[in-house]
């Protein structure tokens, strides 16, 4: 497989205000990610592009997806339900790399979120602690046209998150041999992570969207298979 993909995440000497749009000034310090892919790696280009900034303060770990979509549409309400079965937009975080007792937020443009905790991956027989809501995330959506309206084309839609480190601390374990880590991170760390966005065909029937049925992956670092639970080909997210 090609090298991981590394995003050097900058500190941030003010916390952005949160609205959904990326457009703080906050967020000039942040460079996007390299445009996300196909899961697999070799797929077909995504028809939609997406990218994400990611940066830090003493409290936050503060990410933005900004997803292009000419159709804006959700309809799932409910907390901690299979965000994936629509469009949504994923992190995930491994901070000791080990590819255990990792962190996965989806998000969905009604601003739905689902939160949970893999003790291993599903190949590994794995079982989610489902739900793991942190208790100070913070999340803000923001839809550039009009959410669940076939009348019109829409620009797309944008996610800020900011994940608090005082409850990333309990992902940042490790081995005995690992004692050295710390959250917050210290410049030069390196924590293992990956960006995903789920996105479903539809149509249009009586003036409403009807989901298809040929789900994509678009993910920041390639997995070279159908599943996103392989840690170990997660990119590196370096302070």
């Amino acid at each position: 497989m090609p090298d991981l993909p590394v995003y050097d995440c900058p500190r941030t000497p003010v916390a952005p205000n949160l609205d959904g749009t990326l457009t703080d000034p906050a967020w000039n310090v942040a460079p996007w990610t390299t445009p996300f892919v196909d899961i697999t790696g070799d797929g077909p280009i995504p028809r939609f592009r997406t990218r994400a900034k990611l940066m830090y303060d003493d409290e936050f770990l503060y990410v933005g997806g900004l997803l292009e979509e000419p159709h804006v549409w959700s309809t799932m309400r409910e907390k901690n339900t299979k965000l994936f079965e629509e469009n949504n937009f994923e992190l995930f975080l491994d901070p000791d790399g080990d590819g255990l007792n990792y962190y996965e937020f989806e998000i969905n443009p009604l601003g739905t979120i689902w939160e949970l905790t893999l003790p291993k991956p599903y190949v590994d027989g794995g079982v989610p602690v489902d739900p793991t809501n942190l208790p100070g995330l913070r999340t803000a959506v923001h839809v550039d046209g009009t959410l669940n309206d076939p009348s019109d084309t829409d620009t797309g839609w944008s996610v800020e998150v900011a994940v608090p480190w005082a409850e990333l601390a309990r992902y940042n374990q490790g081995s005995a041999a690992d004692e050295g880590r710390a959250t917050p991170p210290r410049p030069g760390d390196e924590w293992r992570m990956n960006l995903m966005r789920c996105e479903w065909p539809h149509e249009v029937v009586d003036g409403e969207y009807v989901k298809g049925t040929e789900l994509s992956f678009w993910v920041w670092s390639p997995q070279y298979v159908a599943d996103m639970h392989r840690p170990d080909r997660w990119g590196i997210l370096r302070f």
